[in-house]
């Protein structure tokens, strides 16, 4: 018999690589997203196939699905700094009515939960690499707040549905993630320098280029999502690649890697922006066996080409 997996933000980056793979792992996957910033496009290879089926909604109202359901992976959120400043307040409300939501069918069909959290839950650190058990360090009235909070909010919850409905929950803090299937226009670093350098346009650094970042391939990501959701670990794990590197580093990089003429430009730094972001993966590599394995330039080469591709249509 065949498990069944609801994915919510499944027609995201994430969601749908994650749909992918549960179907890999001989699952029945359902989808659930209202495409505000999802697309259908990452998941139209999947709408042949018997096991795979999407539902339209928004997951901020009651969630009905029919039959028995194994697991429940909360993907939904936007999950960019532009498109968590242009929709705060969906965004604060997927992340607090929408993991409720989630969390009730969880319940109703004694269904693991696995939350996506984040490493925005760290917020602009004062240690350095972020583990599990730092608190954090979040401004919550900033405009990054919406995202930082909601999800914060998310972690709390899930923890509450564990300890008083007995949910047999799974919190994953995700880091820096990239891939085929990223929006071109998300506003994060890595799309945004490849499809400056594509156009040969100048690459945009906000502020000094010395904040660091820590990048995590998507096969990489959705191997430890998938071991986390099969283990029995309740508290949060950082899901990540712990290999550091600094904004303008990253931006020469890519300058080397897609060939171009670019050169770089310096913006003023976001309000709140974190200076430093690199996981420790100690808990994953102890609990879940698991541990990232594509290097960054065979990832970013691959990214590019999907890129390529998507500036031809």
């Amino acid at each position: 018999m065949k498990k069944t997996a609801v994915i919510t933000g499944g027609a995201g980056f994430l969601g749908s690589h994650l749909a992918d793979r549960l179907l890999q792992e001989n699952c029945k996957v359902i989808c659930i997203d209202n495409l505000i910033t999802g697309n259908l496009d990452n998941i139209g290879h999947l709408f042949g196939n018997e096991d795979f089926s999407f539902i339209k909604h928004d997951i901020t109202n009651f969630i009905h699905v029919m039959g028995p359901v194994d697991y429940i992976l909360h993907f939904a959120s936007p999950a960019s700094p532009i498109d968590y400043l242009q929709l705060p307040i969906q965004t604060l409300k997927v992340g607090s009515l929408g993991t409720h939501k989630a969390l009730g069918l969880a319940k109703e069909k004694n269904a693991t939960f696995l939350l996506a959290s984040t490493s925005e839950v760290y917020g602009d650190p004062l240690i350095h690499p972020q583990t599990e058990s730092y608190w954090g360090n979040v401004n919550t009235v900033g405009p990054r707040g919406v995202y930082d909070e909601a999800k914060r909010f998310a972690e709390s919850l899930t923890m509450a549905y564990n300890r008083y409905h007995n949910v047999k929950t799974r919190i994953a803090r995700i880091f820096n993630t990239y891939g085929p299937r990223m929006r071109l226009n998300d506003g994060r670093a890595l799309p945004a320098f490849i499809s400056q350098a594509l156009n040969n346009e100048p690459l945009t650094i906000f502020g000094d280029g010395s904040q660091t970042r820590s990048f995590c391939y998507v096969d990489d990501l959705v191997d430890g999502l998938v071991r986390l959701l099969f283990s029995d670990e309740v508290y949060p794990v950082n899901i990540g690649n712990p290999a550091e590197i600094t904004i303008k580093q990253f931006a020469e990089e890519v300058i080397e890697l897609t060939g171009t003429k670019s050169s770089i430009t310096y913006m003023e730094l976001p309000e709140d922006d974190p200076k430093v972001r690199q996981p420790d993966i100690t808990r994953a590599t102890e609990i879940l066996g698991w541990s990232p394995k594509v290097d960054r330039k065979t990832g970013v080469l691959r990214t590019i080409d999907y890129f390529k591709n998507q500036l031809k249509h």
